[in-house]
């Protein structure tokens, strides 16, 4: 949740490096806007990000995901992972 909207909800979500990562088709994209960042991870590959944005409200670069993930973290791929303000777990 981001200021009162539920931004994802699911029951699979999976855990890496202390990171819940949600299913693609469990977070609500209306609340995503793409953004120009990216950022490596050794073992995971490129990482994009999204701006979480609730009622004109922008918070840059809250939400990621690898859209093409090294071998080990297939299992990730496309999933999405929050941070910055987003709360999980309520």
């Amino acid at each position: 949740m981001w200021h009162d909207a539920v931004i994802a909800e699911s029951d699979t979500t999976i855990e890496v490096e202390g990171n819940l990562y949600f299913p693609p088709d469990a977070v609500h994209k209306e609340y995503l806007r793409e953004s120009s960042t990216h950022s490596v991870c050794p073992w995971k590959g490129r990482a994009s990000y999204y701006d979480v944005v609730v009622a004109g409200e922008v918070n840059k670069d809250a939400a990621w995901y690898y859209p093409e993930p090294k071998d080990m973290a297939k299992k990730i791929k496309g999933y999405v992972a929050f941070w910055k303000g987003v709360r999980i777990g309520e």
